[in-house]
């Protein structure tokens, strides 16, 4: 299946969320699917959900669009705050660049933007956090939820711990790379290795050849991350989620625990759990069949039951 990477998304686009400026851009196959938005993780940008898995799901019926979270990719970067690494962020008692809450309303900005009334989501780590989040304070705009190797998205400071390799977390924030294109090369693969599967042999010249196509400086921006990880919830728990979920979540996350992904599972009401084999904290080519399979059979499900929005947007 040959890709060219020029005509495979449409042109960047922006959404605004008070001052804050977010870069989108959608698949241009599968236009007139139903909506799916993709929230990435922790610093990293939208290109890195593969072209493959976002095709695959454009194939089974979804208009796909992805977005940059606000301190990552094209989107705005906030001035440094005072938790300078992502572990301190972790612990802060509160934020200080923005909250939870905001990163929440840029989702809803974005699909404002795309003129989508309500959509899909699928949130991949830091992003299962705030699809969560969005399912919770904006119920509306949400037909589908799917969270991917992601913590609670209501838990914060201690309470994160249980769910998190600190080991691994750890060697994420010593990680240290010039800050030239070369060096976001180097930091992604370094990441890619840390995050990838135990039980599958790394493609070292994979990893290198997808950094080179991306070389995503969010990958060792620190503060950037500190920014994101300091933004603290402030409303409901996410018992309260109403909206159909689906929690996905890699047998060998060495960053997320699965229990996370269990414990997602099991305060969402009706929400199912797949744990995916031979997964890390990653998109490995070898689970993409069976992600837009499972989000494909989520959507078949709200659209066959004809469930209704929430009220409350």
């Amino acid at each position: 299946m040959s890709l060219n990477p020029e005509h495979l998304w449409s042109p960047v686009r922006w959404a605004e969320n008070g001052g804050v400026r977010l870069a989108f851009d959608a698949l241009t196959e599968g236009a007139d699917g139903e909506p799916l938005l993709l929230a990435t993780g922790l610093g990293v940008n939208r290109l890195w959900i593969p072209d493959g898995l976002c095709r695959m799901l454009a194939a089974r019926g979804f208009a796909v669009a992805r977005y940059d979270q606000r301190d990552s990719g094209d989107s705005t970067h906030l001035p440094p705050a005072p938790a300078g690494t992502p572990i301190s962020a972790l612990f802060a008692k509160r934020e200080t660049a923005y909250t939870a809450e905001d990163m929440a309303d840029d989702a809803v900005a974005v699909l404002n933007s795309l003129g989508w009334r309500s959509a899909h989501l699928l949130g991949v780590s830091l992003g299962g956090a705030v699809a969560q989040r969005v399912a919770l304070r904006h119920p509306g705009r949400v037909r589908t939820l799917t969270s991917m190797a992601a913590v609670p998205g209501d838990i914060s400071g201690l309470r994160t711990m249980r769910y998190i390799r600190m080991r691994t977390l750890a060697k994420f924030a010593r990680l240290r790379f010039p800050d030239t294109p070369d060096g976001a090369v180097e930091a992604g693969i370094a990441v890619s290795r840390l995050l990838a599967s135990p039980h599958r042999t790394f493609d070292e010249r994979a990893a290198r050849e997808a950094a080179v196509r991306n070389a995503d400086r969010g990958m060792h921006d620190q503060q950037a991350q500190s920014r994101q990880i300091g933004a603290q919830w402030h409303g409901p728990p996410i018992s309260a989620i109403t909206r159909p979920t689906l929690v996905l979540h890699g047998e060998d996350d060495p960053l997320i625990k699965p229990r996370a992904g269990r414990a997602i599972a099991a305060r969402i009401r009706d929400s199912r759990l797949v744990l995916l084999p031979r997964v890390g904290h990653e998109f490995p080519a070898c689970a993409w069949d069976r992600v837009a399979t499972e989000i494909h059979g989520l959507a078949t499900a709200y659209a066959s039951r004809q469930l209704p929005a929430s009220a409350g947007d």
